[in-house]
């Protein structure tokens, strides 16, 4: 799951108001990551704590796994059980095979017996035996064949049930799929977690993003794909970024950013990521230079 992190009502205190013609005013905004279990279950154990950088792929938390477990123990054994059947399909195959080479001779028998018959070379209950001769190696095929196909679907069927719970068990891991910083822990091992209740946050850098309003007379001046340059209040030296995103619709200043000369101007979204968002937190007051 996903969620915009809320703007801290501190930008209105932290002179974020002042807009003028060299820089414009914005703030950091992210998009935090929530990593939840897939079920509702206890949590077995936390491997990361807050502030932890974690890679891609990483185990953030497991979910006990007893009841998987028994689960994935049984689909597994009635596949094994399944799989023995199946190795027995060459016997199978062969009983087909056999029933289909009887049929034939006896198909042959019949269509010989049926034409001296017609020539009055052979009495009707000579015809009649051949006949249910015939239906019997019919009906003998069709069993084979049922036989040597129910046993492939059954193993089939038994053994998406064993992959299905293998790959329950493996969901209980919780993985971290992007590299990243842990934001918060919300819960602790032992607890139950609800499917999809955040356990974790995970903050990607690359979903971390500068937010600022521009005017009408300066929109020209800002172009997707265009760098820009922005201070904040604690940074060592002026950040750069790429424009990512500008408005096609006006709105009305925001509350976080207008002053009371502004609150009626009419600006324009500007979103920009940042070449290197490392200690850019969410809701930071920043200064972006007009280019």
């Amino acid at each position: 799951m996903r969620t915009i992190a809320f703007i801290c009502a501190v930008l209105m205190a932290a002179g974020c108001s002042d807009q003028s013609a060299d820089r414009l005013s914005g703030y950091i905004e992210a998009e935090t990551l929530y990593m939840a279990p897939q079920e509702a279950g206890v949590i077995g154990g936390i491997l990361v704590k807050e502030g932890d950088q974690v890679s891609k792929g990483d185990v953030l938390f497991r979910m006990k796994a007893d009841r998987v477990s028994y689960q994935v123990e049984q689909a597994s054994a009635a596949a094994k059980s399944a799989k023995k059947r199946v190795d027995e399909t060459g016997a199978l195959a062969k009983a087909v095979n056999e029933a289909k080479a009887d049929l034939d001779r006896v198909a042959l028998d019949f269509a010989r017996t049926q034409k001296l018959y017609k020539e009055g070379f052979v009495a009707k209950v000579k015809l009649d035996n051949e006949y249910a001769a015939l239906t019997a190696a019919e009906a003998r095929l069709e069993r084979a064949r049922a036989e040597r196909d129910a046993a492939r679907e059954d193993y089939q069927s038994v053994e998406a049930q064993a992959g299905l719970a293998k790959q329950r068990l493996n969901d209980l891991a919780v993985t971290a799929p992007k590299a990243g910083t842990i934001e918060r822990i919300y819960r602790r091992e032992g607890e139950v977690a609800a499917a999809g209740d955040p356990v974790a946050a995970l903050l990607p850098p690359d979903n971390v993003k500068l937010r600022f309003y521009a005017p009408e007379a300066m929109l020209s001046a800002f172009q997707p794909g265009q760098e820009i340059s922005f201070n904040c209040d604690g940074c060592a030296e002026a950040g750069r970024a790429r424009i990512t995103y500008v408005a096609s619709e006006p709105q009305f200043t925001p509350p976080v950013i207008y002053s009371l000369e502004e609150r009626d101007k009419l600006v324009f979204l500007i979103e920009a990521r940042p070449l290197n968002p490392e200690g850019l937190r969410p809701g930071l007051p920043v200064d972006i230079a007009t280019p």
